[in-house]
Order: structure tokens, then C-alpha cells, then sequence
């Protein structure tokens, strides 16, 4: 089944571009020139929503703040395309929810690069495979004997990743984790006890094909680290090599 992406930019002839070299790479592609319009939509078929920043009246900003809200689509992966090239509009949009962030005048092999990264992280047939090493002790037998085609949760103390629903609950409440979110926990769980340099980070959750700077990195832990409550003090900093998990 092809993924359908929702393109927001007030510019039409950019909007066009994109809608022409996506549908050649497989996608489904609408797009709307404004945020408002966007709104109108069922935003429930989507995949993917690519949207650009300063636009008239609601910003994409504005956008990515209600989808966020939305139960509904509040996973649905976004991806901002802008003009605002500092590291503080880069860093606002990862913290709003964002899941990428390219500035503009972009390199359209890039823009389709990055949009296959996040689909893949987004669809859980193309999740990351963390089994290569020893699976972390936080897979106890708390959890549920799985069916052959499910997996068992991951389980640290009174944090749990539901692995088959794709959620987390802290002290038994949901933790409402972007996928990039999801991803990096997942990945430092069952890799705990070992610091990861930034480079391998990217490449498991990320993909290898994917230009993140250290400063995404950072972000991500950060807003990571404060959603997870006491349990952000186990992600811990190596100056000079990287993040992993201490156990207690």
C-alpha cells in the first residue's frame, strides 16, 4: 500500500515540485497552501505531513501543535521544510514534535532520503532490529508470553514499552513519546550498560542514510530525559564519546 503525504507550503510552484518527485518515488501526494486549509482535511489518511514553517496565518508550527494534540493523528510523523535556517528554530521544531527538519533551498534527493528515513522509523514492519545484542535484563517475565508475531514488552522497574502497541506508560500512565522518542528509548533499553557514540544513535535510530546534527542529537535526549520522569537520570552523558543507559 503506497503511503499518502499531506504537503503544506504556501508556495505553490515548491509545493508542485515536491508533489511531482514524491509520486515518482512511490507516494501518494496532496498538497495545501495553507495551514488552515490543510485542517479541512482528514488528516487520519495521512503518513506523513511535510510542512513549511512561516506562512500567513498559522504557522507550521501552529500546525504540528494540534496534530500533536489530536489522539487521532498525534503519532502521524512531520517533517518541517523552511527558510529559518538557526539552530533555535531547528531546535523549537524538534521540541514541538517534529521529526525532521530541512531548510531551504533543499537538495530534492535529500528531501526523499530523509522522507523514506522517517516512513521507515513510522511503519512498525520497518522498525529498527534491536536484536543483534544480548536483549537488556528490563525484558522480564512481568511480561506477557508473546504470540510468535508479537513481542514481549520491555520493562524497567515502573517503565514499560509496549514493543506491539508502540506505547509507553510510566508508573502504569501513558507517556506520549514522538517516534524518534520511542525509538531512542527502545534502542538504550535493551542496549543498556554501554555508551553509544552520536554516530552509532543515528544510525539506529535515525538510519545511516541520514544527516543529523549533534545538536538534534542533544535535543531529543533532552526532551527524552524530562518524559521519563526520575528515570532520565539512567541516561547518562561520556563527554567526548556519547549517551547510553546506566542501570541501577
Amino acid at each position: 500500500m503506497r503511503s499518502r503525504i499531506l504537503v503544506i507550503d504556501d508556495e505553490e510552484a515548491l509545493c508542485e515540485i515536491l508533489r511531482y518527485n514524491l509520486f515518482k518515488d512511490g507516494y501518494d501526494v496532496d498538497v495545501s497552501y495553507s495551514a488552515e486549509d490543510a485542517l479541512t482535511r482528514d488528516l487520519t489518511q495521512y503518513s506523513l505531513f511535510i510542512v513549511d514553517v512561516m506562512m500567513d496565518k498559522l504557522s507550521g508550527f501552529d500546525f504540528a501543535g494540534r496534530v500533536r494534540a489530536t489522539p487521532s493523528i498525534e503519532n502521524t510523523p512531520i517533517i518541517f521544510c523552511s527558510a529559518l535556517t538557526g539552530e533555535d528554530d531547528k531546535v523549537m521544531g524538534l521540541n514541538i514534535g517534529g521529526d525532521d527538519y530541512i531548510t531551504k533551498p533543499f537538495n530534492i534527493a535529500e528531501v526523499k532520503s530523509r522522507v523514506r528515513a522517517v516512513l521507515r522509523r513510522a511503519d512498525p514492519r520497518r522498525q529498527p532490529q534491536y536484536g543483534r545484542q544480548p536483549a537488556a535484563p528490563a525484558v522480564t517475565a512481568e511480561a506477557p508470553a508473546p504470540a510468535s508475531n508479537l513481542e514481549p514488552d520491555i520493562i524497567y522497574h515502573t517503565l514499560r514499552i509496549n514493543r506491539n502497541a508502540k506505547t509507553c506508560t510510566l508508573d502504569g500512565q501513558p507517556v506520549a513519546l514522538t517516534r524518534t522518542e520511542y525509538d531512542m528509548l527502545t534502542f538504550f533499553l535493551v542496549h543498556s550498560g554501554r555508551i553509544y557514540s552520536r554516530e552509532e544513535i543515528i544510525s539506529n535510530v535515525w538510519g545511516s542514510d541520514v544527516v543529523i546534527s549533534n545538536r538534534t542529537i542533544d535535543t531529543n535526549i533532552t526532551r527524552l530525559r524530562k518524559k521519563i520522569g526520575e528515570y532520565g537520570n539512567n541516561i547518562v552523558t561520556r563527554q567526548g564519546f556519547g549517551y547510553g543507559w546506566r542501570k541501577d
